[in-house]
């Protein structure tokens, strides 16, 4: 294969870096939030969990969270406990620059690797957020003042549930989104890229020296 039809073209170079650049706003924005909607919280009460740390939604929400929990004898939420808080900054800036590297050596080989680990980075964050959720919610303290037999509090991984008088509502945040439109940015740069090695493919071969017509000669009579 030519290194014409394996190297990325300026538009696809563009969507790479601007996803790249796009990832570093998770550093700023919550990538998750949980809500919790009851009677005696008319104004809701929720969470928003960032790269590197766990926020309420208002000031006093987690410390709020944190006191309905202990009453159904679920674990508090400690920010500094949780290991992947000090490992997803550094994923997610190691993710951005590969992209951008990507974008400037130009090749769809690395493309292809860039987006293989971002989607596999990608699914086992997602699964160790439902495995955190599920332990959250079932691993219960026996002597908490509140006890219903056979009932766990895990919330759910994306949409709402019911869990005896709350509602809790779980979507992706907006720095969730952007990591979700950077990948997206880099599979439009993969789309792109392919179709232009196509048309090089397809293309003729430039500075090709004309093929001159066959002929028979018929030598001069004397």
């Amino acid at each position: 294969m030519s290194s014409r039809s394996t190297a990325l073209p300026p538009l696809s170079r563009a969507l790479v870096a601007l996803g790249g650049l796009a990832m570093l706003g998770a550093y700023r924005l919550p990538l998750w939030r949980i809500d919790l909607e009851a009677p005696q919280y008319p104004e809701g009460i929720g969470m928003l969990i960032r790269l590197h740390t766990v926020t309420g939604v208002k000031e006093q929400d987690l410390d709020n969270i944190n006191g309905l929990n202990h009453y159904i004898g679920m674990k508090a939420i400690v920010p500094d406990a949780i290991p992947e808080l000090r490992w997803m900054p550094w994923i997610v800036g190691a993710l951005a620059a590969a992209a951008l590297l990507t974008a400037l050596w130009a090749r769809r080989g690395a493309l292809l690797a860039w987006l293989g680990a971002f989607l596999a980075l990608g699914l086992a964050g997602l699964a160790d957020f439902w495995k955190w959720g599920y332990e959250y919610g079932h691993e219960l303290d026996p002597e908490a003042i509140i006890k219903i037999p056979g009932m766990a509090y895990q919330p759910p991984l994306i949409g709402s549930k019911q869990l005896l008088n709350f509602t809790a509502h779980s979507w992706p945040d907006w720095g969730g989104l952007l990591l979700g439109a950077a990948f997206a940015l880099g599979v439009a740069a993969l789309v792109v890229a392919r179709r232009a090695a196509q048309r090089t493919a397809a293309s003729p071969t430039p500075n090709a020296a004309p093929q001159r017509p066959l002929t028979l000669s018929t030598p001069l009579s004397s």
